[in-house]
């Protein structure tokens, strides 16, 4: 099933606001649902579900709706599936924030790590075949 853009932004309200009020602390730009779909810029069969951002702007989450439909019609989600999977990734941009503000990276460290995890396997099964993948030859 793959919600509407709209319903995905009500359900999206309801989930953040079930978020203690000190988790908004020096969020400025608060909690964006864009409409884009967004893949890895090194592994692009890989979608990135939300994003932690500090920039000039300030600080602010941003979760890509279309990510979200492609997996849901690819793995034909339910509205249970919608919800535990905006809940997760709202969590991990949220982790991000509050470990930023600690002067704390173990999030990042912890993705950084699945990545290699990811090229690691990726690397595994290509060698079978005899090819060789990383970052810089996807």
């Amino acid at each position: 099933m793959v919600l509407s853009f709209e319903q995905v932004g009500t359900l999206m309200d309801e989930i953040a606001d079930s978020f203690p009020e000190e988790f908004y602390e020096e969020l400025n730009g608060s909690v964006l649902l864009l409409q884009e779909e967004k893949l890895d810029p090194d592994a692009l069969d890989l979608y990135v579900m939300g994003a932690y951002c500090r920039d000039q702007i300030g600080r602010y989450i941003e979760i890509y709706y279309g990510s979200f439909a492609q997996l849901a019609q690819q793995e034909d989600w339910s509205e249970a599936d919608w919800h535990q999977e905006l809940w997760d990734t709202l969590s991990h941009e949220f982790t991000h924030h509050l470990e930023s503000l600690a002067g704390e990276w173990s999030l990042e460290d912890k993705d950084e790590a699945f990545m290699e995890h990811y090229w690691s396997e990726r690397n595994r099964k290509k060698n079978r075949k005899g090819d060789n993948l990383s970052p810089q030859n996807p």
